[in-house]
């Protein structure tokens, strides 16, 4: 199958630190090639990968500090993709909606994945517009603002097997990693370290949008001598952090779509206390991989019974639910799906014209 991927530019496949999208994109990517497709990743040009790579930019925008206008350099990812479509038995769109009014009338086969959130007030509008563009959703609960739109199928993210592994849990800490921003909760995670009485390492992020949050509400409360603020770590630094954590928490204050960290936890053997918000309830499974809780006060209960909960079981239940593999063999149904939707299509109006000409 010859098959094109879409990413942001935001950050590279995969990214250098923090990163989502990207880094989904990527595991995608290269599992779609380990498979035996054809494959062509239009990311950023310091992306790395064993596809064959389209730069629309040349290095990550976020970390480019000569970038001004990040949709300037989208605009020519999008005529890239336009120029070559043809190449392509199906083209996979991870750039929420650009790229709706380019290829909706499109005669190649396409699938968005939409990562963000979608209780946003302008998109029913937008959706209802290009009610054309096949959508996959990252969990069931993401669809909810939305339920009528042109969903075609939910997959799960997956990670490659190896990129994380088993760990023993023995650093007597509780761990906070991704974004500080108020839905990600780390005032949250702070209230329930103190009252626990246990360390807490973050490792976040702050993005401009934040800063603000940050130095007013985040801050101030580092000065205690259980919290440790690293910033931002990349994926070499996950593994010590993540698997000597005795739990991670993810006191989340949003319509999370999916929670990439809770599997990173999950592929370590660290159990996840996380609050019941958006998809959590579809990835934590509650008791064996971690505790679902509605306040800090659940939470702060809940962390003798994590430290119960067995580490190879959590294991386990990672390679069963969230390997690339099963992430990789989902999507190609859809392409396959979407692809003989087409050719179906094609057929039908090929015949009706011969009708007409008779």
């Amino acid at each position: 199958m010859r098959i094109a991927q879409v990413a942001p530019l935001y950050e590279s496949c995969p990214p250098q630190l923090y990163g989502g999208t990207e880094r989904v994109v990527s595991y995608l990517t290269e599992e779609l090639v380990r498979q035996g497709h054809e494959v062509t990743l239009f990311a950023s040009g310091d992306s790395q990968t064993q596809a064959t790579l389209e730069a629309a930019c040349a290095k990550a925008l976020r970390l480019d500090a000569n970038c001004r206008d990040p949709l300037a350099h989208h605009m020519i990812l999008l005529n890239r993709v336009a120029r070559c479509a043809e190449r392509f038995d199906i083209i996979h769109f991870h750039i929420d909606y650009l790229h709706f009014p380019l290829f909706a009338a499109g005669s190649v086969p396409s699938l968005t994945t939409m990562h963000g959130r979608l209780d946003l007030p302008d998109l029913p509008a937008l959706m209802r517009e290009f009610s054309m563009m096949q959508l996959a959703s990252i969990s069931n609960a993401q669809r909810a603002p939305l339920p009528w739109a042109n969903w075609c199928g939910t997959v799960y993210h997956g990670l490659p097997p190896d990129l994380l592994t088993l760990g023993q849990g023995q650093g007597g800490y509780l761990a906070f990693i991704g974004r500080i921003s108020p839905e990600k909760g780390p005032e949250r995670a702070i209230e329930i370290a103190r009252r626990v009485g246990l360390p807490l390492v973050m490792a976040a992020k702050v993005d401009r949008v934040d800063q603000e949050y940050f130095k007013e509400c985040v801050e101030p409360l580092l000065t205690d001598p259980l919290i440790e603020f690293v910033g931002e770590i990349g994926d070499h630094e996950k593994q010590a952090l993540i698997g000597d954590a005795t739990a991670l928490l993810f006191p989340i204050d949003w319509p999370e779509p999916f929670g990439l960290v809770q599997i990173e936890a999950m592929a370590c053997g660290t159990p996840v206390i996380a609050f019941r918000r958006g998809a959590v309830p579809e990835i934590v499974e509650n008791g064996v991989t971690g505790l679902i809780v509605n306040s800090v006060e659940e939470a702060v209960a809940a962390i003798p019974a994590a430290q119960r909960l067995d580490r190879e079981t959590i294991r386990r239940r990672f390679d069963e639910r969230f390997q690339v593999e099963r992430m990789t063999r989902d999507y190609v149904a859809l392409y396959t799906r979407l692809i003989r939707g087409l050719d179906e299509q094609g057929t039908m109006q090929d015949r009706a014209a011969a009708a007409e000409d008779v």
